[in-house]
């Protein structure tokens, strides 16, 4: 009877507190359908390879049209410059016997994905080459260029990285975004969230300060411990941790920072739409791992436009870009002014909706 009881109540419970039992039956359907349309549309990688006019046709019709993307290149600028203009994953030109490979490296997988291509397509071109010696084809000239491409060699570089480069490069500089923004977002929301079910914010409201001081006092006072947990971090992942870094530390601390505020304004927000700690930690499908879909790690360009165009809505999107930009590109604010200035509007549109929301408990 005792355990019927202890049944009944924990089911009425659940019943009454619909918030609850709706996040707990679609919040796993949303994530669900949505790894379903980022993992499941174009699967396949596509490849943007620059190609000079001296690479020898043989060679470029190897590569697969379905996986591959060939774009003639006559820039006479840099490679560097070539390739982050035009976009490319490598470019390939020859010089003399040698075929050389710059490969860009911001994603080792493609730069992988790239290598066994071309090897494929040498390996081909030196077989039909020896098919043709062995039949004896009356074309001296046609010989003597086949056993000219039999003698071909590959001459790698890497634009961003080395050899060494692994996945888990491209994805650090994001998961240290992601890891900040995640435990601020928690911090921020249950403190608030406690402060409220302990009575102390409508004591607060009871006297005349004004709303916006409320939500700038804790902007600031949150603020100020999210600093701090975002420069431990950083300075961890690079210093113990030895994550290369191509770019300056100061902009990492800054996209970081601005990540952590944005955490912290929705953090707050996102509390006053919960009644516990349980239904604050609820949020997390909905706000937090979605987050991770559309930061980055997973290539954006392979799905559909209309999927990778809700990651628009998640401030993680903009700082995963601009800690890419940094920590393996070596760039600085010319590349990652735009982030930077949506990282700011979240913090600003999300701290007004805070003031506004305080209207529910007070209006002043």
């Amino acid at each position: 009877m005792r355990f019927k009881a202890v049944f009944i109540r924990v089911v009425n419970e659940l019943l009454r507190d619909k918030r609850t039992l709706a996040l707990m039956l679609f919040a796993p359907i949303l994530v669900l359908t949505l790894l379903y349309f980022v993992f499941d549309t174009n699967s396949e990688t596509n490849l943007k390879i620059g190609v000079t006019d001296n690479v020898p046709n043989k060679i470029v019709n190897e590569l697969p049209s379905d996986k591959v993307d060939i774009e003639k290149v006559d820039s006479l600028d840099s490679v560097k410059d070539t390739m982050v203009d035009s976009e490319l994953d490598s470019y390939i030109t020859k010089d003399g016997s040698k075929i050389e490979v710059t490969y860009a490296n911001e994603d080792p997988s493609k730069t992988d994905a790239t290598k066994q291509l071309l090897a494929s397509a040498l390996q081909k071109n030196k077989m039909q080459g020896m098919m043709k010696i062995v039949e004896k084809i009356p074309d001296n000239m046609q010989q003597g260029n086949n056993q000219a491409s039999e003698n071909v060699e590959l001459d790698n570089h890497y634009l961003y990285g080395d050899a060494d480069s692994t996945y888990f490069d491209k994805m650090f500089p994001i998961l240290i975004g992601f890891f900040v923004f995640l435990f601020v977002f928690l911090i921020s929301g249950i403190g608030l969230l406690r402060e409220r079910t302990k009575g102390t914010l409508e004591r607060l409201l009871a006297t005349p300060i004004k709303r916006r001081d409320i939500v700038f006092g804790y902007l600031a006072g949150y603020g100020l411990f999210a600093i701090l947990q975002t420069l431990l971090i950083v300075f961890y992942a690079i210093i113990i941790l030895n994550i290369e870094l191509a770019g300056s530390i100061w902009w990492v601390l800054l996209v970081n920072i601005l990540i952590a505020l944005a955490a912290l304004a929705m953090g707050i927000f996102v509390s006053t739409f919960a009644n516990s700690e349980f239904q604050m930690i609820q949020f997390i499908p909905i706000v937090a791992i979605p987050q991770i879909f559309f930061s980055g790690i997973i290539p954006l360009e392979n799905i559909a436009n209309w999927v990778s165009f809700i990651g628009y809505l998640f401030p993680l999107r903009y700082a995963g870009d601009a800690l890419t930009h940094i920590m393996i590109k070596g760039q600085g604010l010319e590349y990652i002014w735009f982030d930077i200035c949506i990282l700011f509007v979240f913090i600003i549109v999300f701290t007004i909706l805070n003031i506004i929301g305080l209207k529910r408990y007070r209006k002043v």
